[in-house]
């Protein structure tokens, strides 16, 4: 929802005329649309068929590789906002923009830090922690 709302405020600006916002157009872009096609394989289980693939490792790949294009996109974006611009919405937009930016940047940051405990087995819940073997 974040990265929606990234690429849509941008999007309802004149963000053709700075070169800046293609980059971060591109970036929410990717991204939204790679984080849908991995909601929809994992609500739909699909990781199970396809279980040669490391799915901790890739999801802690692609994470990262998030986390770090959205630093550049958010600092991008946080750089071009101009509050001397003589369209005050697109002001306002850009700078929306850019907080969420940074909040998607630190969601990717905080899913790369638990995909890596995933990926180490180093995460687990209640349910597994108090199951004891009473044989």
């Amino acid at each position: 929802v974040l990265g929606l709302l990234v690429w849509a405020l941008i999007a309802d600006t004149t963000y053709y005329l700075h070169a800046a916002y293609g980059w971060v157009m591109f970036v929410s872009i990717f991204f939204w649309i790679l984080t849908i096609l991995f909601f929809v394989t994992y609500l739909l289980q699909l990781q199970l068929k396809f279980y040669m693939i490391p799915w901790p490792l890739v999801l802690m790949i692609f994470n990262a590789a998030a986390t770090v294009l959205y630093v550049t996109a958010f600092v991008t974006c946080a750089a071009a906002v101009q509050p001397t611009s003589w369209r005050q919405w697109d002001y306002n937009r850009r700078a929306a923009a850019a907080f969420f930016a940074c909040l998607v940047m630190i969601t990717y940051g905080a899913s790369t830090f638990f995909s890596f405990r995933a990926w180490k087995g180093l995460g687990s819940n209640a349910a597994t922690s108090q199951v004891t073997d009473h044989a």
